[in-house]
This record gives structure tokens, sequence and C-alpha cells, in this order.
């Protein structure tokens, strides 16, 4: 045997399966340390100031809401400022999604695009933001306001608020505040608060890298409801192999959220509602997670026997979803 040969072999093997065990790391770690995608708009103190507003029905309720579309359109400044604060951000390593181009390929038909129908006839209202959250699949939704103020001597400032929100849970996350003078009383105004919020964006993104880390470690939160179509013969407390359904699904949820967080905060024969059910960030295959895939992989299970449920999933948004069961 050709010892020279047999170690050139075996280099080449080990060589190979170091470089496959880099590759393996490299994009493990990658994934995990993936920063999440930003979406920039305007506040609802902004919009408001300007009349930038619209009616959203919210079942069977007037709700003023912002109208970011007619602020695009009619407003110079917005898209100044969103652009100089989105290469902020950019810089910093985050993904920013364009809003105003998200925007035109969304539907302004309300009847369409505002109600998610099942076949039964039962439906969730979803507001524009909702619709816009579910439809871009953005981590977190930053937030800026800002007013212009006058001072004695003929000079001006600008102060701003930046915030950020979790899109799944509308929770606030990260916040930042102050004020800056245009020493040269000439700078357009977003460059102006583009100034303004390098100032203070370092603790900002401090705050934002955090929040982020905890979900990679804990999981991100959704809402989840099961209910019933009156049609369906059974319930949530009808039994299979022994165990009522209610406690079935638990059991599901137990072994498939992130250190099997979850809470039952409310149930009936025909209801039950979960609530800090955190999910992963990402499935098996890479592909961000949300309420409706989540829901997904629980209709697919109750699909199979001994359930053999049909079943069908609604969305509010990307972090609440409402399983129906007994028909799609």
């Amino acid at each position: 045997m050709d010892c020279k040969s047999t170690t050139c072999r075996h280099f080449k093997i080990t060589a190979l399966l170091i470089i496959a065990f880099v590759y393996a790391f490299s994009c493990a770690y990658a994934q995990k340390g993936k920063k999440p995608t930003l979406m920039i708009l305007p506040s609802d103190h902004w919009c408001s100031q300007r009349i930038y507003t619209t009616t959203f029905n919210d079942q069977g309720t007037k709700v003023v809401v912002p109208d970011y579309q007619t602020a695009f359109q009619q407003d110079y400044e917005i898209k100044g400022v969103i652009a100089k604060l989105g290469q902020t951000m950019t810089s910093l390593g985050y993904s920013i999604k364009d809003c105003e181009q998200e925007l035109k390929n969304i539907s302004t038909r309300t009847a369409e695009g505002n109600i998610a129908m099942s076949k039964g006839g039962a439906f969730m209202e979803e507001s524009p933001l909702d619709i816009l959250k579910r439809k871009t699949k953005t981590d977190i939704i930053l937030q800026i306001d800002w007013e212009i103020n006058k001072l004695p001597d003929n000079m001006r400032s600008v102060t701003f608020s930046l915030e950020a929100f979790d899109s799944y849970t509308s929770k606030r996350i990260a916040t930042a505040y102050g004020t800056t003078r245009d020493k040269e009383n000439t700078m357009e105004i977003p460059v102006l608060l583009e100034n303004a919020v390098k100032e203070y964006v370092s603790e900002f993104n401090l705050q934002l890298v955090s929040y982020f880390k905890e979900q990679e470690k804990n999981g991100r939160e959704i809402l989840l409801t099961v209910k019933k179509w009156d049609s369906w013969e059974n319930d949530l407390e009808t039994e299979y192999d022994g165990e009522e359904l209610t406690d079935c699904i638990q059991k599901w949820l137990r072994e498939n959220t992130v250190k099997s967080s979850f809470s039952l905060s409310d149930g009936t024969e025909s209801f039950a509602q979960f609530e800090q059910v955190k999910i992963p960030l990402f499935d098996e295959n890479g592909n961000a997670m949300d309420a409706r895939a989540f829901a997904t992989k629980l209709r697919k299970y109750l699909q199979k026997p001994p359930f053999e449920i049909s079943s069908k999933v609604m969305v509010r948004g990307l972090g609440e979803a409402i399983i129906v069961l007994g028909e799609k």
C-alpha cells in the first residue's frame, strides 16, 4: 500500500470535512446573527397633524388611522426624511423595506384589502397597517415624528421623536428623542433630521439589538385563538385517545413553541385563546416564521389521525391567527 497516497487521501478527506463544517457553521451563524428588517413610517401624530388620515371600520366602530399613501403623494418632506433615516439604519446593517413601494403593491380596494374572508362567511377585519405588516413581513416598524422650532435669534431647531414597534405585538421596543439646532439656518429638513438622529442612534441601535437577541433566545410572541364553527358536531372538549382536544392542542404547543412558552388565557368548550405564544424566528428551512405559518403547522397536525379535523386559518397582521375548526 502506498502510504503517501493513503496519507494524501486522508488529508483531502479531512480538509473537505473541515471546509464543510466551517461552511455549515458560517451559515448557521449568519442566520442567527441576522439583524431584523425595518420599515420606516411617519408617526400617527405627524399624520394627524397634517390631516393625512382615513377612516377604518373596525368591527362596526369607525377608527381614524394614518393614510400613508396620501402622505407620500402630497408631502414633499416625508420622502426625504425616510430616505435619510433609511441610510442611517442601513449603515448599521439593517435591511429596510420601502413603504411607498409596498403600498403601491397592495390593493387599495377596501372590500378586498381590509377583510380576510373565510369560505364559511366569517371574517377578520384588518387595518391598513395590519395589511402592510402582513404583506411586507417586516420585523420592526420605525415611526418618526418631528417639529421645527423657531428660536428668538431668527434661527431654528428641530425636535424629533423616533420609536420602534414590534410588528407582531405592536409593543414599543425602543425610543430616541432629541433636539438639534440648525446652526447655519440653511439646512433642508431631511438633512437636519438626519444630523439630529445620528446624535442619538447609537443608544437606539443598542435597544433594537438587545430586543432582537432576546427574541432569538426566547422566541417571537404571537396570539393564537382556536374556535369552532357552529355547524361542527364536536368541540374542544371532545376526546381523542382519551384526552380532550384542548389538552391535545396544549401538548402540541409545548412541543413546538420556544421553551414551551405559552399561556391559555381563556377557554370554553368552543373557544381557546393562547397568549404569549413564543414561536421560533425561523422555520427549519430558514424562512421567517409568523402567526400564519405557525397556525398552519397546527392546522396540518389536526388534519391527521386521530383528529382528522378540517379547519380554516385566518390572520390579522403578522402576530395574530385564528384557527376555526370544522371546515375550511
